[in-house]
C-alpha cells in the first residue's frame, strides 16, 4: 500500500536540526557532522523510522545516518524518532536523516566516511527479473557500498521474502562478503539483540518467518582474487 501524500512532511524536515537537506555536500565529511567521533552506522531505506528510533536512542555510543528517498516517509520517520527521543529526554545528537536515491549512494558517501555497519530492513524485493538490479543487495549496489564500508564492516540484512534472501546470499558471496551469521527463522534463532521493525511485526503476525543474515566485507580476499587473476 502506497503512503498518501503528506504536505507537512517537507516543511517539518527542513525545520529539523538533524535533517540534512544537501547530502552531496556531506560526502567525505559525515563523520565530522556528529558531536562525538564514534562508530558510524547507516540504515538504507529507513521507512517510518521505527528501527532507527529504537537503535539510536538505545545505542548512544553509535552515530546513525538514516536514508530514504521519499520526503513523506522521512516526515513520518522524523516524528517517530523525535517522539522516542523526547520520551527518553535524549538529545538527537547521534542521528541524522536525509533524502536520497540509494541507487546513487556513491554520490553522497565515499571512503572518507568509513561506515562500520549498514542496516537493510525489509527492502523492496523487486521480484521480476528485469527489476532485480534495483535490489539494495544486488551486486550493483554492493559494489558501491564497498567504497565506504570499512574492511571487516558488516551489512545486517532482514527480509520476509524467501527468493530475495536466497539470491542475496549469492550476491554477497559474489562480491567477496563472508556470511558471518545466518538464520531463516530469526524469532526462534535466539539471536540477540534484535530490534523489532514495523514490517517485522506485521509479517510475523501473519506467520511469515523472518530471514536475517550478517555479511562481513573481506577486502583481502578480493585483492587476492584480483592478484591471482592478473598473474595468469
Amino acid at each position: 500500500m502506497r503512503m498518501r501524500n503528506k504536505p507537512w512532511a517537507k516543511p517539518e524536515l527542513e525545520a529539523c536540526d538533524y535533517f540534512v537537506q544537501q547530502p552531496e555536500a556531506k560526502k567525505g565529511k559525515w563523520l565530522e557532522s556528529f558531536r562525538k567521533q564514534q562508530p558510524f552506522y547507516v540504515e538504507l531505506g529507513c521507512g517510518k523510522g521505527g528501527f532507527m528510533a529504537q537503535a539510536a536512542s538505545v545505542n548512544r555510543e553509535i552515530n546513525y545516518l538514516a536514508i530514504d528517498i521519499e520526503y513523506k516517509m522521512l516526515g513520518v520517520a522524523r516524528r517517530n524518532i523525535s517522539r522516542v527521543f523526547e520520551e527518553k529526554a535524549l538529545p538527537t545528537d547521534n542521528i541524522l536523516l536525509t533524502a536520497y536515491n540509494i541507487e546513487k549512494i556513491e554520490e553522497i558517501l565515499d571512503e572518507k566516511d568509513t561506515v562500520d555497519r549498514i542496516h537493510i530492513n525489509f527492502c523492496n524485493p523487486w521480484p521480476k527479473k528485469k527489476h532485480k538490479k534495483h535490489r539494495l543487495t544486488h551486486p550493483r549496489q554492493l559494489t558501491q557500498y564497498k567504497n565506504f564500508l570499512r574492511d571487516g564492516g558488516e551489512i545486517h540484512f532482514k527480509t520476509d521474502d524467501d527468493e530475495l534472501f536466497e539470491e542475496s546470499i549469492e550476491y554477497f558471496r559474489e562480491c567477496f562478503f563472508d556470511i558471518a551469521y545466518i538464520t531463516r527463522d530469526l524469532h526462534t534463532s535466539g539471536y540477540e539483540p534484535n530490534i523489532l521493525t514495523e514490517h517485522e511485526k506485521m509479517f510475523s503476525e501473519e506467520g511469515i518467518k523472518i530471514k536475517f543474515l550478517i555479511a562481513k566485507i573481506n577486502k583481502n580476499s578480493e585483492k587476492m582474487k584480483q592478484n591471482s587473476e592478473s598473474a595468469v
